[in-house]
């Protein structure tokens, strides 16, 4: 299973349980580390943390297993970190607070130097 098709995977999983504002960032012009993040909402901090759980186990049957997780206590905000792809499952109010939308969407600027013409 490539980059592409895990993709997908993850993301008809989190509509099967019901994850809400699902949405992927293409972000490989911006970053070396990761090709995409996914952003999805739950219900609530139960459902955050089941939408995480159930990623890793669906995942695991396809022989992608996650790096790491990280948020799971609290389970306002998870995310699991599967190399090339990051998975954030997060409450709406994180999600609107934090607004990751907004700051991977940036374009980087040229810095224009003293001289530069």
């Amino acid at each position: 299973m490539n980059v592409t098709e895990h993709n997908e995977l993850i993301i008809e999983i989190l509509n099967d349980y019901k994850a809400k504002d699902i949405i992927t960032l293409d972000v490989r012009d911006m970053t070396s580390t990761v090709d995409y993040m996914i952003l999805a909402s739950g219900t609530s901090s139960r459902h955050v943390k089941a939408l995480s759980q159930i990623l890793l186990e669906e995942s695991k049957k396809h022989k992608k297993r996650a790096i790491g997780v990280e948020g799971e206590e609290g389970s306002e905000w998870v995310l699991v970190d599967f190399a090339d792809i990051l998975v954030h499952v997060m409450l709406p109010r994180v999600r609107e607070f934090y607004n990751l939308e907004k700051l991977w969407s940036l374009k980087p600027i040229k810095k224009a130097w003293i001289g530069d013409n």
